[in-house]
């Protein structure tokens, strides 16, 4: 078990997680259903199989190419500690679950659950033809908070609307960090991705600008949460000022000839941003 936990990276599910409690919450105070401990455990289900599927498809998908890597060879099915067939198997169990388990949330999504998974799944297939490929990993990330609050019954709205568009170029932009580790071996394998096309400097430059528009993003979301709930308090300012903050100290530890840092930027600031953001704002929301 072990091994397949390692195979998904289980402890990156910590990067959507938060936002899709926060639209969970945020769509059952706008609904006035009622806190539901059972859709919430449904929820959170539904997070961990959909990724789940999406990074061990990856994985398999990814197989040949993992083995070429120096960095990535001692994955888990190139290194044999996991079969494809196994991984596979894996893919389309959680995929199932993932369906089966939107089926009890309710019929919308149910409905959409195939979509979701189109998008999660079809992430692997895109870095062999568009270097856009970071945004459909960001898109896959973005469905949380909107589906978390479709699970509620509260319907389209335009505060998770705003949620999802922030952590699809949070997202993005910190793949497009990440990638640079692969740049030349990406270039080589006529691979493609943003650090191919812009080089280290631009991709930068890029991942710069998408976290301004994600800090705008999160900005407009509470101001549009503190006017639909006038009884938020300060604590959702105080929530979104770390999360910028954050986002402004990861591009201060990489540099386009100095990558050493790239995993402290990746995982642990971005973890951190959005675990204080999804806690701060929930604190806010029900007390």
């Amino acid at each position: 078990m072990q091994s397949y936990f390692s195979l998904i990276k289980f402890s990156h599910t910590i990067f959507a997680m938060p936002f899709a409690l926060l639209g969970f919450t945020l769509g059952t105070l706008q609904s006035g259903a009622g806190f539901n401990w059972k859709t919430l455990g449904l929820v959170v289900l539904c997070m961990v199989f959909a990724r789940s599927a999406a990074m061990a498809f990856n994985r398999y998908l990814d197989r040949d190419i993992d083995e070429r890597n120096p960095r990535t060879k001692i994955r888990e099915i190139p290194a044999g500690v996991i079969s494809p067939n196994a991984a596979l198997i894996f893919v389309v169990t959680n995929a199932l679950l993932f369906m089966a388990t939107a089926w009890f949330i309710n019929p919308l999504c149910f409905y959409l659950s195939p979509v979701a998974l189109l998008v999660v799944l079809g992430y692997s297939y895109t870095k062999r033809f568009t270097y856009l490929c970071h945004f459909v990993l960001g898109l896959g990330l973005a469905l949380a908070p909107i589906g978390a609050y479709l699970a509620t019954g509260g319907g389209f709205d335009l505060i998770p609307l705003g949620y999802s568009f922030a952590v699809l170029f949070w997202v993005a932009g910190f793949d497009i960090i990440y990638a640079l580790q692969d740049e030349e071996f990406d270039r080589e394998q006529q691979l493609n991705s943003i650090p191919v096309v812009l080089g280290r400097g631009g991709a930068l430059r890029l991942s710069e600008i998408l976290h301004l528009l994600s800090a705008a993003m999160i900005l407009l979301a509470c101001w549009q949460q503190g006017l639909q709930f006038p009884h938020f308090n300060w604590i959702h300012w105080v929530a979104a000022a770390v999360f910028l903050s954050m986002l402004f100290y990861q591009h201060t530890l990489v540099k386009p000839n100095d990558l050493s840092k790239v995993n402290l930027a990746f995982f642990t600031t971005n973890g951190v941003a959005s675990l204080i953001f999804g806690t701060l704002v929930i604190v806010d929301v029900l007390f």
